[in-house]
């Protein structure tokens, strides 16, 4: 069991965030979704290890293993912690992948910190850039939607879980892609999280703005998003991820749920290290 000691920019307290770190070559960091924690990514961390790649996967505050503080949910907060990763483990050339809300991360990482030590970026259904809906941001989710989600995580957060869990991957009366094992397995995982952390950080993706911090992203950049996403709706993230970060790649998963690290994950995994090989090519 790893942990890397990391100082509260807030606080001063100190913090250690929990760390797996498996494999050698060039270096993927791998970000967990909300309200997940490292092991969501049990169904990639094989193909990329024998692929050839050092993967490097963590828990955010707040969640799995990671210390649990009150505060510091806030994005610059958490792209602070994500600096402290790379900077700790002395990560150079990483491919930075965050899912969900993980996808924020990155963006503002790049936006404090001008993408220090990161080569490539993927980001898989992120909610980058901006879920709320505002007058110029017609596509996003409407603000009761996100109130009811915080009242029910405040009524009854198991409970919340056990629903959100169905959706996330996609469940229905006609389409059952997950064992019930499973959605009870990853209903665990959630319920690991912190209270508060989960409820701040449920807060910061509904209501971050991104927009300004897209035009940051200047590495290549993979984008992936399933067309039945019900959690983060495509049509406000992954098409308008494509469109503001330049040197982007976009793919769009047919029928895919907001969980297809699971329900999608050959074709994620195929794609996954298909685009961290590739040759970057310089700009001029």
């Amino acid at each position: 069991m790893s942990y890397l000691r990391v100082t509260d920019p807030h606080t001063d307290i100190r913090l250690e965030l929990y760390y797996e770190d498996w494999g050698k070559g060039e270096p993927v960091v791998l970000i967990h979704g909300w309200p997940l924690s490292h092991e969501m990514w049990e169904y990639q961390v094989n193909d990329l290890v024998n692929a050839g790649f050092r993967v490097i996967a963590y828990d955010r505050r707040g969640f799995g293993k990671s210390s649990k503080p009150y505060d510091g949910y806030d994005y610059n907060t958490l792209a602070s912690d994500l600096r402290a990763l790379l900077e700790g483990l002395d990560l150079q050339g990483a491919t930075l992948v965050g899912f969900s809300m993980g996808g924020g991360e990155v963006v503002r990482y790049f936006s404090l910190y001008d993408g220090e030590r990161v080569s490539k970026v993927v980001l898989i259904g992120s909610v980058t850039p901006f879920m709320l809906k505002t007058g110029n941001n017609p596509a996003g989710v409407e603000e009761s939607v996100f109130a009811e989600m915080l009242n029910n995580i405040k009524e009854d957060r198991i409970a919340f879980l056990d629903g959100f869990g169905k959706m996330f991957f996609g469940v229905n009366l006609i389409n059952k892609p997950v064992s019930t094992p499973f959605l009870e397995y990853y209903r665990m995982l959630g319920s690991q999280a912190s209270p508060r952390a989960t409820l701040e950080c449920a807060r910061a993706f509904a209501f971050t703005d991104f927009r300004d911090d897209m035009r940051s992203v200047n590495v290549p950049t993979l984008i992936i998003h399933g067309d039945a996403d019900k959690n983060v709706p495509i049509e406000a993230t992954g098409d308008e991820s494509a469109r503001m970060i330049l040197r982007s790649k976009y793919i769009r998963y047919p029928d895919a749920p907001h969980g297809l690290f699971y329900t999608h994950k050959e074709q994620l995994n195929k794609d996954l290290i298909q685009f961290i090989r590739e040759p970057i090519v310089a700009v001029v």
